[in-house]
Protein backbone atom coordinates (compact mmCIF):
# COMPACT_ATOMS: atom_id res chain seq x y z
CA UNK A 1 0.00 0.00 0.00
CA UNK A 2 1.32 3.74 -1.10
CA UNK A 3 2.06 5.88 1.80
CA UNK A 4 2.07 9.44 1.65
CA UNK A 5 3.63 12.51 4.11
CA UNK A 6 1.47 15.75 3.33
CA UNK A 7 0.86 18.70 4.57
CA UNK A 8 -2.45 21.01 5.11
CA UNK A 9 -3.53 24.42 6.34
CA UNK A 10 -6.04 25.29 8.62
CA UNK A 11 -6.18 28.94 6.80
CA UNK A 12 -7.87 31.55 9.28
CA UNK A 13 -8.92 34.87 8.73
CA UNK A 14 -10.67 36.40 11.63
CA UNK A 15 -12.30 33.68 13.14
CA UNK A 16 -13.53 31.86 10.15
CA UNK A 17 -11.68 29.10 8.84
CA UNK A 18 -11.44 27.73 5.03
CA UNK A 19 -12.90 24.70 4.20
CA UNK A 20 -11.91 23.30 0.57
CA UNK A 21 -14.52 20.87 -1.47
CA UNK A 22 -12.13 18.17 -3.33
CA UNK A 23 -13.15 17.96 -7.14
CA UNK A 24 -14.43 14.28 -7.86
CA UNK A 25 -11.30 12.21 -7.82
CA UNK A 26 -10.02 8.92 -8.45
CA UNK A 27 -11.62 7.23 -5.32
CA UNK A 28 -15.06 7.78 -4.61
CA UNK A 29 -13.87 7.80 -0.61
CA UNK A 30 -12.55 11.50 -1.00
CA UNK A 31 -14.58 12.48 -3.69
CA UNK A 32 -16.09 16.22 -3.30
CA UNK A 33 -15.33 15.89 0.53
CA UNK A 34 -14.02 19.00 2.31
CA UNK A 35 -10.74 18.96 2.86
CA UNK A 36 -7.87 21.74 4.49
CA UNK A 37 -5.70 22.34 1.53
CA UNK A 38 -2.52 21.23 0.93
CA UNK A 39 -0.61 18.16 -0.52
CA UNK A 40 2.24 15.97 -1.10
CA UNK A 41 5.75 16.93 0.69
CA UNK A 42 8.32 16.34 -2.07
CA UNK A 43 11.66 14.88 -1.49
CA UNK A 44 13.91 17.67 -0.25
CA UNK A 45 11.84 19.64 0.99
CA UNK A 46 10.70 20.89 4.51
CA UNK A 47 7.09 20.34 5.93
CA UNK A 48 6.64 24.37 5.96
CA UNK A 49 8.23 24.45 1.87
CA UNK A 50 5.78 22.11 0.82
CA UNK A 51 2.78 23.61 2.30
CA UNK A 52 4.27 27.22 0.66
CA UNK A 53 4.50 25.55 -2.45
CA UNK A 54 1.45 23.86 -2.59
CA UNK A 55 -0.70 26.69 -1.69
CA UNK A 56 0.67 28.70 -4.44
CA UNK A 57 0.46 26.19 -7.09
CA UNK A 58 -3.73 25.23 -5.73
CA UNK A 59 -4.39 28.43 -4.66
CA UNK A 60 -2.10 31.47 -5.91
CA UNK A 61 -1.65 32.33 -2.26
CA UNK A 62 1.35 32.97 -0.20
CA UNK A 63 1.46 32.46 3.30
CA UNK A 64 3.79 33.11 5.92
CA UNK A 65 4.19 29.35 7.40
CA UNK A 66 6.73 28.60 10.49
CA UNK A 67 7.90 24.96 12.53
CA UNK A 68 6.15 27.16 15.34
CA UNK A 69 2.42 26.89 13.85
CA UNK A 70 2.16 23.06 13.67
CA UNK A 71 -1.06 21.66 14.51
CA UNK A 72 -1.23 18.21 14.44
CA UNK A 73 -0.42 15.32 12.53
CA UNK A 74 -2.69 12.49 11.41
CA UNK A 75 -1.99 8.93 10.43
CA UNK A 76 -4.93 7.79 8.27
CA UNK A 77 -5.23 4.97 6.19
CA UNK A 78 -7.70 4.96 3.48
CA UNK A 79 -8.61 1.61 1.12
CA UNK A 80 -5.96 2.38 -1.22
CA UNK A 81 -3.80 4.36 0.32
CA UNK A 82 -2.08 5.51 3.51
CA UNK A 83 -1.58 8.96 4.37
CA UNK A 84 0.22 10.95 7.52
CA UNK A 85 -1.20 14.75 7.34
CA UNK A 86 1.38 17.48 9.15
CA UNK A 87 -1.49 20.38 9.60
CA UNK A 88 -0.02 24.15 10.97
CA UNK A 89 -2.36 26.98 11.54
CA UNK A 90 -2.14 29.74 8.67
CA UNK A 91 -3.13 33.32 9.44
CA UNK A 92 -3.92 35.39 6.42
CA UNK A 93 -4.93 39.46 6.27
CA UNK A 94 -7.54 38.80 4.10
CA UNK A 95 -10.08 36.10 2.36
CA UNK A 96 -8.61 36.77 -1.50
CA UNK A 97 -6.97 33.56 -3.34
CA UNK A 98 -7.84 32.12 -6.57
CA UNK A 99 -9.58 28.58 -6.70
CA UNK A 100 -7.84 26.57 -8.89
CA UNK A 101 -8.82 22.88 -8.22
CA UNK A 102 -11.32 22.75 -5.85
CA UNK A 103 -14.86 22.73 -6.62
CA UNK A 104 -16.31 24.84 -3.75
CA UNK A 105 -15.35 26.37 -0.84
CA UNK A 106 -16.40 27.63 3.12
CA UNK A 107 -15.49 30.08 5.66
CA UNK A 108 -16.82 28.65 8.90
CA UNK A 109 -16.07 29.51 12.82
CA UNK A 110 -14.75 26.26 14.50
CA UNK A 111 -18.11 25.52 15.83
CA UNK A 112 -19.68 25.18 12.34
CA UNK A 113 -17.19 22.83 10.81
CA UNK A 114 -18.53 19.58 11.32
CA UNK A 115 -21.67 20.52 9.41
CA UNK A 116 -19.47 19.83 6.59
CA UNK A 117 -18.96 16.25 5.13
CA UNK A 118 -15.35 16.23 5.39
CA UNK A 119 -12.72 13.68 3.58
CA UNK A 120 -12.05 11.22 6.60
CA UNK A 121 -8.14 12.07 7.21
CA UNK A 122 -9.19 15.65 7.78
CA UNK A 123 -11.77 14.97 10.76
CA UNK A 124 -9.29 14.58 13.81
CA UNK A 125 -8.40 17.97 12.96
CA UNK A 126 -11.60 18.95 12.63
CA UNK A 127 -12.57 17.44 15.96
CA UNK A 128 -9.59 19.20 17.70
CA UNK A 129 -10.33 22.44 16.09
CA UNK A 130 -13.90 22.35 17.65
CA UNK A 131 -12.74 21.19 21.06
CA UNK A 132 -10.00 23.82 21.13
CA UNK A 133 -12.64 26.23 20.46
CA UNK A 134 -14.57 25.06 23.40
CA UNK A 135 -11.86 25.76 25.61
Amino acid sequence: MKKYEVVAAIIVYENQILCMQRPKGKYEYVSYKYEFPGGKVELGESKVEALQRELQEEMDINITVKDEDFFMTVDHTYPDFEIIMHSYICRVDNKKFVRKEHVDHKWLRADELEELDWAAADIPIVRRLEEKNHA
